[in-house]
Order: structure tokens, then C-alpha cells, then sequence
């Protein structure tokens, strides 16, 4: 099973998370993958995560996250010992996404909401340090990401398998030549 996780301010509508869904469907796996909708509360995120994963089976799943995702995906990795695919990922988010704070608008669904301090906290809880397996991870990252910087990504997930692409944006230009490696792994 795998669970995609999209990123801040995002949704299942996104790129990734479609062509995704659609290459899934067109290999006749569609039952296999799930991209739920994340509230914009961390918390709230990962409980909703939380209950996706409790009723396949941690242990059956593969998440892939991008952005906000990746973050969590690290700590529901981290806390089941499922593997994780991380696509342009946030690395400690609760220190990239501070000037994020105030009015926001989710790309997709048009829906307007505030991000505070409340939040930063509730990513603060959920940071991970360092990874402790990082056999159970795969980096996939493009240094042209214009909203992360890639090289805190390759120096948080060390020794773990990655795959870097010079060139490419946030949103991961050319994501379907992954496919297969991503269901590889």
C-alpha cells in the first residue's frame, strides 16, 4: 500500500499526487494507493494519517511525501518502522515554515486559513532529529527546488539511497520517470 502525502498548502489535486494515482490505476494497482486530504493543523494531519495507517497495517505501507509531506512521513516512519519516499522533503519544517506565518491560501481547493505560532509548535513536536534506519528511506530530490534547499535534505537522510537530479523545481519536474523505482523500493 502507499500512502502519499502532499505538502503545505496543497492537496490530492496536486501534480504529484495525481499522476501518481492515475499510473496506479493504469498498472491496475489503484486499490494499493491512498492520498488523503491534510488538514493544515500538524496534529490534526498526522492523526488523520494516523488512522489511514492503522487500518491497512503500518507495516504494509510505503508512504510518499512531499514537501510538509516528507516531514511527515519521517515521523510516521520513524514511529512504525514502515519505509518512506521522500520527494523535495522539508527537513525540520518547524523552522522553514516560521516565516510562513500569518494568512495562507491552499493552492488547489482556494480555501484561506491562517498559519500561527500554535502550528510551528505542533511541527515542533513532531520533529525527528535524525533518522535512525536510513535503509528505510529514499531521497528523491532536484537541486533547481526553488523553495528548499536540497543539500539539507542529502545531509539529513545520509546514508540512506538517494537520487539527485540537477536542475528541476519544488514540484519535481519530470516525477513519472520515478515511478518505477519508487515501486521498487
Amino acid at each position: 500500500m502507499i500512502v502519499y502525502l502532499h505538502g503545505f498548502n496543497s492537496s490530492p489535486a496536486s501534480g504529484k499526487a495525481r499522476q501518481l494515482g492515475e499510473h496506479m490505476a493504469s498498472i491496475g494497482r489503484l486499490a494499493e494507493y491512498v492520498c488523503p486530504a491534510l488538514p493544515n493543523s500538524p496534529r490534526e494531519a498526522i492523526a488523520r494519517i494516523e488512522a489511514e495507517l492503522a487500518s491497512r497495517g503500518p507495516e504494509s505501507v510505503t508512504l510518499i511525501g512531499s514537501s510538509l509531506g516528507g516531514f511527515y512521513a519521517v515521523h510516521l516512519a520513524e514511529k512504525h518502522g514502515c519505509k518512506a519516499v521522500l520527494v523535495n522533503p522539508a527537513v525540520h519544517a518547524n523552522r522553514l515554515l516560521r516565516d510562513a506565518i500569518g494568512p495562507q491560501t491552499n493552492w488547489h481547493t482556494g480555501e484561506k486559513w491562517v498559519f500561527t505560532e500554535a502550528h510551528l509548535d505542533e511541527l515542533d513536536a513532531l520533529d525527528v532529529a535524525a533518522i535512525s534506519r536510513p535503509e528505510r528511506y529514499l531521497l528523491v530530490a532536484q537541486t533547481g527546488d526553488e523553495v528548499l534547499d536540497y543539500r539539507d535534505a542529502v545531509a539529513y537522510y545520509a546514508g540512506a539511497r538517494q537520487i539527485i537530479e540537477e536542475g528541476g523545481d519544488h514540484g519535481f519536474a519530470g516525477f513519472e520517470r520515478h515511478y518505477q523505482t519508487i515501486l521498487d523500493f
